[in-house]
């Protein structure tokens, strides 16, 4: 049996015996035999997915039923099952690794007591349902770009959740040793479920250049850089979360960085960045030490700053070849790193980034991932406030892959400044037309010089 064919497998078990044991409740007591014999295949099937993750996560999207980012369609009783979770308003369960059999049959007990609720009630009305190893709550990712405007501010919400739910790993980690293997993989859960759902939002959000807080913003961006990468390359479900929290926890070895070094305003010393060049060992240090943890996180924590050509650090280590996630989060981490703005350094444009990530003929990235990268994000990232040859000024929408340099944007204002009553969309890519060829991109432009938010415009964007 293939991997994905395991993997769906045991998806498809988790969901069959998670129903059969919320029916049981609510046709006998809870100490009848088959309830017992309900709530044990349920923990043996979650052992087997818990084997494979820390977290099994089961979704719920109008009748359909997602587990571990799988939808799934036939399985018996599954259908009434999302509805009594819907109506009394649970549409996401995850369940961590370490659940037993008598929190499970508590659990399912409460969702058969539990009375309907509205539909805009919050989470908060949930949390009496929720145990120690199992999380209940709303799918506020899962917003499709074309539902329509607040879709993009509800997309930028939920970055800056994430930012914050970093922060907190990141707090933690410091606290005790290391990251919380659950809490960071229900983060990397709501990136992922945000990148599957509006790419071209989140890495909008992504490609953006001021935050308040760099180090927490850095990782997410490279993990949503990492995710993003790697479903352009056809990964996705399980794997795709391993790549993301891999991106997450790369740079988690700083919290044993001196924080005088860590939030130095100025550029560090050569002392100072020798003690900075240690974070990837502590880093793969402490996150193997997390069985919980996939070895992945720990082995690109490790690689990060090595390149193709054996230059980079720790110093002294030969590597044939550098694994695919690894790379990955090179190339995210040199782009969020250029692109960012700090207090010494201003943030350089794509283009620039781009040429450096090439450099030397891709002897230190590999430069079909480099290619694939541009097409993915483009010269001008959407998002992007640019401002064309004939003087107006456009929103980048989305990335023409063919032509990065050329992408479709929305023109919002005349070259006079002012804004349009009708904003018009224009593909740059098209070489001619009845007023001839569009104008080509001339710059970037800094919003916050504009006076403009560009990101309401990508609102009713198409997808």
């Amino acid at each position: 049996m293939s991997d994905d064919a395991r993997r769906i497998r045991v998806a498809e078990d988790v969901l069959r015996y998670f129903t059969a044991c919320a029916k049981s409740v609510q046709l006998y007591a809870a100490d009848h035999p088959i309830v017992a014999r309900a709530v044990e295949q349920l923990v043996q099937t979650l052992e087997r997915a818990h084997a494979e993750a820390p977290t099994v996560v089961i979704g719920i999207i109008d009748r359909q039923v997602v587990v571990d980012g799988i939808p799934l369609a036939g399985v018996h009783g599954a259908a009434d099952s999302a509805d009594r979770l819907r109506a009394i308003g649970i549409e996401r369960i995850a369940i961590d690794r370490g659940v037993a059999g008598e929190e499970l049959l508590e659990f399912v007990r409460g969702l058969a007591t539990a009375p309907p609720k509205a539909a805009d009630a919050g989470d908060d009305d949930l949390s009496a349902l929720a145990t120690p190893h199992i999380h209940v709550g709303r799918l506020h990712l899962h917003q499709r770009v074309d539902e329509g405007p607040g879709d993009m501010r509800a997309m930028q919400r939920a970055y800056q959740h994430a930012v914050a739910g970093a922060e907190a790993v990141w707090a933690q980690a410091l606290a005790e040793g290391g990251p919380d293997p659950a809490m960071a993989t229900r983060l990397v859960d709501g990136l992922a479920s945000a990148v599957g759902q509006n790419r071209r939002a989140m890495l909008a959000l992504a490609a953006m250049h001021r935050y308040d807080n760099y180090t927490f913003a850095h990782m997410v961006n490279v993990s949503v850089l990492m995710m993003a990468q790697a479903r352009s390359l056809g990964i996705d479900g399980a794997l795709l979360r391993q790549f993301g929290l891999a991106g997450l926890m790369h740079d988690i070895g700083k919290i044993r960085t001196p924080s005088d070094i860590l939030t130095k305003p100025e550029k560090l010393t050569e002392d100072e960045f020798a003690v900075m060049m240690k974070h990837p060992v502590d880093g793969a240090e402490m996150l193997r030490r997390r069985l919980e943890l996939p070895p992945l996180a720990a082995a690109v924590a490790f690689e990060h700053h090595l390149r193709l050509d054996g230059t980079g650090y720790p110093g002294g280590v030969a590597r044939p070849a550098l694994n695919l996630a690894t790379q990955l989060c090179s190339i995210a981490d040199v782009f969020d790193a250029m692109r960012s703005q700090r207090n010494y350094q201003r943030a350089f444009p794509t283009d620039r980034i781009l040429a450096v990530l090439q450099q030397n003929d891709g002897s230190r990235f590999d430069r079909r991932l480099v290619r694939r990268f541009s097409q993915l994000l483009g010269i001008y990232p959407p998002g992007n406030l640019v401002r064309l040859a004939d003087g107006a000024l456009a929103v980048v929408l989305r990335v023409h892959a063919p032509d990065p340099a050329r992408p479709m944007v929305r023109v919002i204002a005349g070259p006079d400044g002012a804004l349009l009553a009708a904003p018009r969309d224009v593909p740059l890519w098209v070489d001619g037309g009845p007023d001839g060829p569009p104008p080509r991109i001339v710059t970037p432009v800094d919003p916050a010089d504009a006076g403009i938010d560009p990101l309401p415009y990508l609102d009713d964007a198409a997808a």
